[in-house]
């Protein structure tokens, strides 16, 4: 009877390359249209004037201007002033 596991499961993984979350766009930079500031698992951040949430929790611009981090009621906010 052998006493190593085979060759099997355990090997076949493979190294898969991050997804580059995170913040794209810090606050006092100028920001264009479409602009991606954000990229996140869930709603950490909110979108706030001038941005909009994709599907995938992804908060972009809507209007060139200067991003802006703030709180309200507890809640991350991002938004976009004209500049």
């Amino acid at each position: 009877m052998a006493h190593t596991k085979s060759q099997g499961k355990t090997n076949q993984k493979t190294n898969r390359p991050g997804q580059r979350r995170g913040i794209k766009a810090f606050g006092g930079q100028k920001i264009k249209t479409g602009q991606i500031i954000v990229r996140q698992v869930g709603s950490r951040f909110h979108a706030g004037p001038g941005t909009k949430t994709g599907k995938d929790f992804t908060i972009y611009s809507l209007r060139d201007g200067i991003v802006d981090f703030s709180k309200k009621f507890g809640k991350n906010i991002i938004s976009v002033l004209k500049s």
